[in-house]
């Protein structure tokens, strides 16, 4: 279903894990009694918003939590509905995955609606299950498998995150500066950028399986319980990547001041050297008489032999005293 009108899916769910598709028509006729209505709007587009505010039946204040445009993870309980808002990554062509998006929710017992602003492949996700026969069969099981569809994708991306901070500490000894240190800020960044939303979300999905939601099942429960263990989990890989990554700018950072150190030692070794040897041809080089050897035709090649034989002896002094 195109969502050039605002509207991206409507269903109405047979409780068997398939439905039928909805237009705007027959949705301004008003909510169907039977089944499980899914209505999945886009929320930039004006008669959506619409919809939502004039013949949803939804209060002000929901109204404007589920049109927000910076939200964070967060659910409101109110009766027997959940006010939620989710956040997933960015599969979306040409996207960062930690430019994370948003999925708000309003679920009911026998009402589901859900907005974007931006494509969300769970929702994708689910529109191709119940094509297939194989969708929820009630509220609790559409809010299971809407959390552990986001879950999945975000698995993905935090593994690969992983990968990367793993090449990165195989690579910190062997690999230039100028190329690690950019990959580790990026990593670093995204880090940062995914904790940010899957922290709370990770407290979110905790706290859903505790409502007192009577059309929450036993069994959806615990489906949300594993997706809550494995949002904690998420978050745990995402500080040990972060500390990982500290660890190896920490060592990168201390093999540039090795390296540093190492060529501060040669120029002061080089500069101990010369330092007598340009104080003796600067005093030979001044314009006033009495110049030992100015007289001398062989006084040049004296005065080399003699700085050559200087710096041989002031090497084996530094050899002797182990500075080189």
């Amino acid at each position: 279903m195109s969502n050039d009108d605002g509207l991206v899916y409507a269903w109405l769910l047979d409780g068997s894990g398939s439905g039928r598709q909805l237009t705007w028509e027959e949705l301004h006729k008003g909510s169907p009694e039977e089944g499980i209505l899914w209505v999945h709007l886009d929320a930039t587009h004006p008669a959506a918003v619409r919809w939502l505010s004039e013949e949803s039946g939804l209060d002000a204040i929901s109204v404007a939590a589920l049109l927000e445009e910076e939200t964070r993870p967060r659910i409101v309980a109110a009766q027997e509905s959940l006010l939620l808002i989710l956040r997933g990554v960015n599969c979306n062509p040409g996207s960062d995955a930690d430019d994370m998006v948003a999925l708000r929710m309003w679920v009911e017992e026998h009402r589901v609606i859900s907005m974007r602003r931006r494509r969300i492949l769970a929702m994708q996700d689910m529109h191709q299950k119940i094509l297939a026969g194989k969708g929820p069969g009630s509220a609790g099981e559409f809010l299971a498998m809407v959390s552990n569809s986001i879950i999945d994708r975000m698995g993905d991306v935090i593994s690969g995150i992983d990968d990367q901070v793993d090449d990165l500490e195989n690579s910190v000894l062997t690999e230039q500066s100028h190329e690690l240190r950019p990959k580790l800020s990026a990593v670093r960044r995204q880090v940062i950028s995914l904790r940010r939303y899957i922290s709370p979300q990770r407290d979110v999905m905790a706290r859903i399986q505790h409502e007192r939601i009577p059309w929450i099942g036993e069994m959806h429960r615990l489906q949300l319980r594993e997706t809550a263990e494995r949002t904690a989990r998420f978050v745990e890989d995402l500080d040990a990547a972060r500390d990982r990554a500290a660890i190896t700018q920490e060592e990168l950072n201390s093999r540039l001041a090795e390296q540093m150190n190492k060529t501060m030692y040669v120029l002061s070794i080089v500069a101990a050297i010369f330092l007598p040897l340009g104080l003796l041809t600067g005093l030979l080089g001044i314009n006033v008489g009495g110049i030992p050897g100015a007289e001398n035709p062989s006084g040049f090649i004296a005065v080399c032999v003699f700085l050559v034989a200087l710096a041989a002896v002031q090497f084996w002094a530094f050899r002797r005293m182990r500075w080189v």
